[in-house]
């Protein structure tokens, strides 16, 4: 092991959140190459997806995190999607505020009526950016190399246009 110290991931998810996105996105980092020597990975739960720009803030100024995944459901009345706006607004300044990436990643408890359907986005779409996470800090040229194939993370792919 290298005398420097790891980076640090952070993941910080929601109580009100239908699924487990922290657990899908920290199994994911697992597979990572490097987990626990290149890297580590920081946790923290919040009540809901409006908390998630300042515990991301925290995560990174505090604990030292390189990149933070932050993981929440906003529901499926209009105040939760104006709701869903805002807390993105917030995360995008506490990006700007730490000049360091914070992935947002939300399920709409609308996305889809069926609740197995539903599942597999949440777990697709947790793991599939805690990848993410990993490649911009570890691998830039694998996302280098996904540009403009319409990858969707969630759902299936859209592909590529074709002239």
């Amino acid at each position: 092991m290298s005398l420097e110290s790891p980076l640090k991931i952070g993941v910080v998810d929601t109580m009100f959140a239908r699924y487990d996105m922290g657990d899908a996105a920290i199994r994911e980092l697992q597979t990572c190459d490097g987990y626990g020597e290149k890297f580590t990975v920081a946790t923290q739960t919040v009540p809901g997806f409006k908390d998630l720009a300042v515990a991301a803030k925290n995560m990174i100024e505090r604990d030292g995190c390189a990149i933070v995944v932050a993981l929440g459901m906003p529901g499926s009345q209009p105040v939760d999607k104006q709701c869903a706006h805002e807390a993105s607004m917030g995360i995008m300044q506490a990006q700007l505020m730490t000049s360091t990436p914070i992935l947002e990643v939300f399920v709409h408890e609308d996305e889809s009526d069926d609740p197995a359907v539903l599942a597999q986005v949440f777990e697709n779409r947790s793991r599939d950016h805690a990848r993410n996470a990993y490649w911009m800090l570890f691998e830039p040229e694998q996302l280098s190399r996904r540009a403009g194939q319409g990858i969707r993370q969630g759902f299936g792919h859209a592909g590529p246009l074709t002239v």
